[in-house]
């Protein structure tokens, strides 16, 4: 059982039923999956992406710069993790939204020392902005505050149970793998399931990683355990 560990949620996945936007339903769900986590004594963090709303680098130019683009990104990002925040706390799961982009007046700043208490108190702690800077995706960032926060695991959350040899939903072969090494995660192009800087970060510091479907009933508790649940790369 991992002591600390860190999920990463993308837009998309929060957007559920809808193309755009949050289904709350699906997110008060989520809510009693790592429920289940925090009660079973491990420590959640949390890193949501924004795709649901705007993903910076599909959007920059004309007119719209690239460093822009992204910060929009950050804040479709804030858009997330604010209504994951109040939807977690109305089930009952105590949570915190910090944010590393300056929005004092709706969430509190990231700070190390701050996060680490909201952890240690049990509460779940959910990321917004990324890491505040242009240029990186929030895999990156996800596996950087995972380093940062000391936790023990990165979860990659996906709609299909792991990594593929091909894309499951456009090859009826796709098979998927058990376990891979990072290196050939990073070397192999046709995995993409998760950025490649992220990946080699990941490499460099040992820090095992998941991919794995989050939406079935007691996935997220099953990797938390250690059981063979996705694809692990380490």
């Amino acid at each position: 059982m991992y002591k600390r560990v860190l999920l990463k949620v993308s837009g998309e996945q929060l957007a559920g039923k809808y193309e755009h936007g949050i289904d709350t339903e699906l997110c008060a769900w989520l809510a009693g999956e790592i429920k289940k986590v925090t009660s079973a004594g491990t420590q959640v963090v949390i890193m949501v992406g924004g795709g649901n709303m705007v993903r910076g680098a599909q959007i920059a130019g004309h007119g719209i710069h690239r460093v822009t683009a992204d910060h929009m990104g950050m804040l479709a990002t804030m858009i997330n993790a604010l209504a994951l925040t109040d939807i977690f706390e109305s089930e009952d799961l105590s949570t915190r939204c910090l944010s590393s982009i300056f929005a004092e007046q709706v969430a509190e700043p990231f700070v190390y020392r701050l996060a680490q208490k909201h952890l240690e108190n049990g509460r779940v702690v959910i990321a917004a902005g990324g890491i505040g800077r242009p240029y990186i995706t929030t895999d990156t960032a996800a596996v950087s505050l995972a380093l940062e926060l000391d936790c023990e695991l990165v979860m990659k959350a996906t709609k299909y149970n792991g990594v593929y040899d091909s894309d499951p939903a456009k090859s009826t072969d796709a098979k998927q793998y058990d376990s891979l090494t990072f290196q050939q995660a990073i070397e192999n192009p046709e995995i993409k399931v998760m950025d490649k800087a992220a990946l080699g970060m990941a490499m460099d510091y040992k820090l095992t990683t998941v991919i794995f479907d989050t939406m079935k009933a007691d996935n997220i508790l099953g990797v938390v355990q250690g059981k063979s649940i996705g694809t692990k790369i380490s």
